[in-house]
């Protein structure tokens, strides 16, 4: 391979790895919008309070601000309803039209306001980011046809998924909303580390062959999906605190914990079953591949990720919910799912280089 190929495919690399830190920072940012309740600090998008600089004082609004956002808010819901119906859903349309809180309006909030403005501010950079990565990708077409395909399809994937982020703002962060976003930010995750990795495999050097039974591949593909699983109960865990902190007027954190119940029970429990299958998987990974190797690092990554991750679940549990540690939580969480799916992809391509080495 000539050096200038080689070059090309690691300015892409460099470029897609920076933009998955990047995405990764947008959802700690997202974190801390949700923690401090920040989510309609700009109740219109994608400018805020009609501006592309938002206001530091209530004095710079007109007096009845409040009741033009929101009727510009229900105006694009109605727009929303209707695009539902004739797609079929008429009960979620229908749960929409007739949802009470989606016309409340907060007041100007100025910390509030710029949370969420710098926010918006670091998603546009992600989609500079996207774009950079989508005119890096076109030199491989020769090369790897779906490295520029996938590229562009990610670039589709972070227009629709701030499409989906004007939504919440209209719904007044309906809590399937925020969800489905979430999700979104995750996918999008996957699919930058996807590239990053299938452009790693256009290099001449590959490393070295490693003889990992196909077992340690399976139980990490169901960490995977138990991971997937403790996220979306995580998910309705933070719906039940909201609810729990709106109707307390976010005051006595130390009674929330005790008031969710089930929900609580269920996702602290399944923490449990997710230690116990990491643990299985890094016995395996550190018994079967090679110390230094790449795969061998990002397992004791993970198993890292995993520890601190329900440490700070506990701190969170016996410590009244500190505002600080939601978005870590989450971010762990959404790390871990990352380092799974880039694990699965190396012992993959391990299994494939094996093959083509005998």
């Amino acid at each position: 391979m000539s050096q200038s190929t080689e070059n090309k495919i690691s300015s892409f690399r460099k470029i897609s790895f920076l933009t998955v830190i990047a995405v990764y920072f947008l959802i700690l940012v997202g974190g801390i919008v949700r923690s401090t309740g920040s989510g309609m600090g700009c109740p219109d998008w994608p400018k805020c309070f009609g501006s592309v600089v938002p206001p530091t004082s209530v004095d710079q609004l007109p007096e009845n601000y409040q009741e033009i956002y929101l009727q510009k808010r229900i105006a694009k819901n109605n727009r929303f309803v209707a695009t539902l119906e004739k797609l079929g859903f008429d009960e979620m349309a229908d749960a929409i039209a007739n949802d009470k809180s989606i016309l409340i309006e907060e007041e100007f909030n100025p910390v509030k306001t710029w949370i969420e403005y710098l926010n918006r501010l670091v998603g546009v950079i992600i989609g500079f980011f996207i774009i950079l990565t989508v005119w890096k990708s076109f030199p491989l077409w020769k090369l790897d046809r779906w490295i520029p395909i996938l590229a562009i399809g990610s670039l589709v994937l972070v227009l629709f998924q701030g499409w989906i982020g004007s939504l919440v703002v209209s719904t007044n962060l309906l809590h399937w909303m925020i969800t489905f976003h979430m999700m979104l930010a995750i996918l999008q995750v996957g699919v930058m580390i996807y590239l990053y990795h299938r452009s790693g495999r256009l290099r001449s050097k590959r490393g070295v062959s490693m003889d990992v039974p196909s077992k340690i591949e399976w139980v990490l593909i169901l960490a995977l999906i138990l991971m997937l699983v403790q996220v979306v109960l995580g998910t309705q865990v933070r719906e039940e605190i909201d609810q729990i902190s709106f109707a307390l007027g976010n005051m006595l954190r130390g009674q929330w914990i005790e008031k969710i119940g089930l929900p609580f029970l269920i996702h602290r429990s399944f923490s449990l079953l997710l230690l116990g299958v990491h643990v299985l998987y890094f016995f395996w990974a550190f018994k079967y591949t090679l110390r230094k190797s790449t795969i061998n690092y990002w397992s004791q990554l993970l198993m890292v990720l995993v520890i601190v991750e329900i440490a700070t679940g506990m701190g969170m549990a016996y410590f009244a919910i500190p505002a600080f540690l939601q978005p870590i939580h989450l971010l762990i969480g959404i790390l871990i799912l990352g380092v799974q799916y880039l694990l699965i992809l190396q012992l993959r391509e391990q299994k494939q280089f094996r093959l083509n080495a005998n």
